[in-house]
């Protein structure tokens, strides 16, 4: 059962009340607080469920093909439609759509939302269509341009492109999921949106276990679930859609806020997704390099990925709506306000995040996919990029949080040329760095064009007027710096050689694992409260 943001905030509050904790009381009354933290607590708690198994979807992968040359065909046929996914769907769509969206609703009524989006699907849907068509029946050339490496090896080259001609479809599918949960987001419905990628998960996992052994080319497997999961999650939404009275018909007729959108998206189709054109950008030059690059990238990348989904992008997805919402009535203290809480927020969970992928890095790889086909060099590889990829986790989390301060207010020229000095930087340090670090380098570089990214919007807001820190950053900072100090120090004096965790069997690693997180979160929490950290002063 899927509970809705409200129930779930009032069993807290009852929660908090029953068991006579003052302090959580009086935070549960700040109204800022308990609108971003429920909102946020839903998106993350369904996140985190979907993360969980997708750590249990590449665990199985792993063991079932490791990080051979069919591995990497794979992981490349899946990542380009997942690119055009965000790119066009959950990134510079979404970021357009959201606001002009959140204006229709709070100014002209259900009727002029019904419109607007029988409009806007009749649009998208038929650039979808085209652009499904020319990857299916070109998925060769498709793999010329974003995996050129693979063309030194015939056989891999043709398996990547078989298996793109599969995959392709799924982007027209979960764009229109992605288009639905936007709608969904902005009626602060988060449970469903957030939930929708367990089911990928699932249907990838029950395709490498029960479909591969029925194929000639196993990995092929892979392929067919992706399609088929595509089709389960957009089932997932209608009868949701049905409920809010929102199910799309595609419509041929003018709308104001169609153009609007137009507008809007063209610049942030390159702007809002410049993490993701990086981390493509990492797949090519990847491909050149030895096999299993590719794999050692995207399995360190799936690790980073689980703080920056669980915490970045949930409260990324409940941030928009609401900055949205205060700038359509330009009520711009409240907007500042939530821009600061969420920074606050950002500070106090992604630093330690960082540390903790930092220094577990041989932990975290060894004890999710040191099974079956992937060998103790995979793990030690995939180590190094999983040690470049979370010094940027900050950087990443705060661009997911920066940005929509810009798109809420429909300023899409700002963001756009930040993220063209971005991606400029990768390019430059991605061949600076692949020659001494090999794949590494190339997760180091996303990392730096992260912080250039993050950098220039916080200084660009600032400039607007846009971002105040409040009086309670004084004390936050030093609070927060002597208790990751104190985590770092547990962290380096616990944490076992790396030998001892190549000798554990896997529940032993598991076991280890499990211990050193909670305990490190234990620490923590802990060291902050010893220093005098109050979430009722610190979070208003």
């Amino acid at each position: 059962m899927i509970e809705s943001p409200d129930l779930r905030g009032f069993f807290l509050s009852k929660i908090c009340h029953s068991v006579k904790i003052p302090e959580l009381n009086q935070i549960w009354k700040l109204p800022v607080l308990k609108r971003i933290l429920k909102a946020t607590a839903t998106v993350g708690g369904m996140t985190m469920l979907s993360r969980i198994l997708g750590f249990v979807r590449d665990m199985v992968i792993a063991r079932y093909f490791g990080a051979s040359s069919g591995a990497d065909a794979f992981f490349v046929a899946f990542k380009i439609p997942n690119f055009f996914r965000r790119l066009f769907a959950e990134g510079a769509f979404s970021q357009a759509f959201v606001p002009v969206l959140a204006e229709a609703k709070e100014k002209r009524g259900q009727a002029a939302v019904k419109a607007l989006v029988d409009a806007i699907v009749f649009r998208l849907g038929g650039i979808l269509l085209l652009l499904t068509a020319f990857g299916v029946f070109g998925s060769g050339l498709w793999m010329m341009v974003f995996a050129p490496g693979f063309m030194d090896d015939p056989e891999k080259f043709a398996l990547a492109s078989d298996m793109l001609a599969i995959t392709f479809p799924y982007l027209l599918l979960i764009s229109l999921v992605a288009f639905s949960s936007a709608i969904m987001n902005t009626y602060n419905q988060f449970a469903v949106p957030a939930f929708t990628p367990v089911l990928l998960n699932l249907v990838l996992i029950a395709s490498a276990i029960w479909l591969s052994p029925l194929f000639e080319i196993p990995v092929m497997a892979l392929a067919w679930g992706v399609l088929l999961a595509g089709v389960a999650q957009l089932l997932f939404h209608v009868p949701f859609l049905m409920r809010l009275g929102l199910l799309p018909v595609p419509r041929r007729q003018k709308e104001e806020g169609v153009d609007e959108v137009k507008r809007l998206m063209l610049p942030a189709l390159f702007g809002v997704s410049v993490a993701q054109i990086n981390l493509l950008l990492d797949t090519i030059l990847a491909s050149f390099l030895i096999t299993g690059s590719v794999s050692w990238l995207y399995y360190s990348d799936r690790l980073m990925e689980f703080p920056l989904g669980v915490f970045g992008v949930a409260l990324a997805t409940v941030v928009l709506p609401g900055l949205s919402k205060q700038a359509a009535n330009q009520d711009w203290t409240a907007f500042k306000r939530d821009l600061d809480f969420a920074l606050k927020l950002v500070f106090l969970i992604a630093v330690p995040a960082t540390l903790g992928l930092f220094l577990l890095a041989t932990p975290l790889i060894s004890s999710l996919f040191f099974y079956g086909a992937f060998t103790a060099n995979d793990v030690q590889q995939s180590s190094l990029s999983l040690m470049a990829y979370s010094l940027g986790l900050l950087g990443f989390i705060l661009v997911k949080v920066l940005a929509p301060a810009f798109y809420a207010r429909k300023n899409m020229k700002t963001p756009v040329k930040i993220a063209m000095v971005a991606l400029v930087s990768n390019m430059v340090f991605n061949l600076i760095l692949i020659w001494p670090l090999a794949h590494a380098g190339l997760a180091l570089a996303t990392t730096i064009s992260a912080f250039i990214n993050a950098g220039l919007l916080a200084y660009f807001l600032f400039k607007e007027d846009m971002l105040a820190f409040s009086k309670q950053w004084k004390s936050l900072l030093w609070q927060g710096l002597l208790a990751n100090v104190v985590l770092v120090l547990f962290l380096m004096l616990l944490n076992p050689l790396d030998a001892q965790w190549f000798a554990w069997n896997g529940w032993e690693r598991l076991g280890a694992l499990m211990g050193l997180v909670l305990l490190s979160i234990l620490v923590y929490a802990m060291t902050l409260l010893a220093v005098g950290f109050r979430p009722r002063q610190a979070l208003k």
